[in-house]
């Protein structure tokens, strides 16, 4: 008879749980893996916040920032997901890409997460050239536009 096949605890890219042959109650790690996929499918978060919300919605995905407190204290960076009534925790990998819909721009994973930042149209200078300029602002209002830029204060 061969050796079993030897499988991780968890797929690589989103944590799901894995099945092995003969595991009681299978449906618990299949409801876990169905619910993180449903959380994380639009790659969006609810908001970015160091404490859960009074009321958040079943499989509400949120980002801990520090300093994460309540139910999240100690999970800072990670993703918390509402399963069950009770939060998930998942450790981002190396760059996962979020829109937060809360301060409606991007957030990126490298080492640690970084959001899209407002850049300022270029003004002055000694030689104006309206054509740059208006390419330049195009630019930076289709990259507003999709989250990958901030939009400045006002």
């Amino acid at each position: 008879m061969s050796d079993p096949i030897a499988f991780s605890a968890a797929t690589p890219a989103l944590a799901l749980p894995l099945l092995f042959a003969g595991q009681a109650q299978k449906e618990f790690f299949v409801n876990e893996a169905f619910c993180v996929l449903d959380a994380l499918h639009t790659r969006s978060l609810a908001a970015s916040q160091a404490a859960p919300p009074a009321a958040a919605a079943e499989g509400a995905c949120y980002r801990v920032i520090a300093p994460a407190s309540g139910a999240w204290a100690g999970r800072e960076d990670s993703l918390a997901i509402l399963i069950g009534g009770s939060w998930r925790f998942l450790a981002p990998v190396e760059g996962l890409l979020m829109f937060d819909r809360a301060a409606d721009r991007m957030v990126i994973y490298r080492s640690q997460w970084h959001a899209a930042q407002s850049v300022q149209l270029p003004v002055g200078g000694t030689v104006i050239d309206t054509e740059a300029r208006a390419a330049v602002a195009a630019l930076m209002t289709a990259l507003q536009v999709m989250g990958v830029l901030a939009v400045p204060d006002t």
